[in-house]
């Protein structure tokens, strides 16, 4: 195991467990806005530019702002379905997000945007995702779970999926879907997992309304 791997490995896991840490023991708001900030983009995007190269992450850049309309689409679409179900929905309301997130990304993929308008496109959609969101009750995380070594190693695993995952299909999609890639929520979606799994609904419908805000 190279030590690049194991350090993409750690700076995931790292992340995502502050998150859901920040979520239990100060709130699922205040992770929702730290989440909005492009963590997971930037640490996939210097991996690509580590294992790449620089001028490959420098295209891919472009396509990673856009895709953060493809990323709060596929929040709100999580938000919509699960908030639908009686039960807590988590498989359904993940695969509406993901199919959401992919149709989004393909629609995007086909648009030539310069600099400008890759800059002024996910701008814009933060307004109109934080508009949507605004009836949304900020619900505190009431009693935290114990941390044990399976939980530990629950979410650290999701982490390390998502990762992987994304950073090991960049050579073979090209700069433009790498980016697109990057902007996929590798430490926004482990987090809600863990919430919505140890938790509820409430708590990652939470995350999900101060996420947009977070881009912004």
């Amino acid at each position: 195991m190279s030590l690049l791997f194991i350090s993409k490995l750690v700076v995931t896991i790292g992340t995502v467990l502050t998150l859901s840490a920040v979520a239990e023991r100060v709130s699922p708001r205040v992770a929702g806005v730290l989440s909005g900030y492009p963590l997971g983009a930037a640490i996939a995007l210097f991996f690509m530019g580590v294992e790449i190269g620089p001028e490959f992450a420098g295209e891919s850049a472009v396509y990673t702002q856009v895709g953060l309309v493809a990323l709060q689409l596929f929040v709100y679409v999580y938000f919509r379905v699960s908030a639908a179900l009686p039960h807590r929905g988590i498989l359904i309301s993940s695969l509406a997000a993901l199919c959401a997130y992919f149709a989004a990304s393909a629609l995007l993929h086909l648009i030539p945007f310069s600099a400008a308008g890759a800059l002024l496109l996910p701008l814009a959609s933060v307004f109109v995702f934080v508009f949507l969101f605004r009836r949304i009750e900020n619900v505190p995380i009431a009693r935290r779970v114990r941390f044990t070594g399976a939980v530990l190693a629950l979410r650290a695993g999701l982490a390390a999926l998502m990762i992987i995952a994304v950073t090991g299909a960049a050579r073979a999609v090209g700069p433009a879907w790498a980016g697109l890639f990057a902007a996929f929520p590798i430490a926004l979606f482990p987090l809600m997992l863990i919430v919505h799994m140890t938790y509820g609904k409430s708590q990652v419908h939470t995350i999900i309304k101060n996420f947009p805000v977070g881009i912004g």
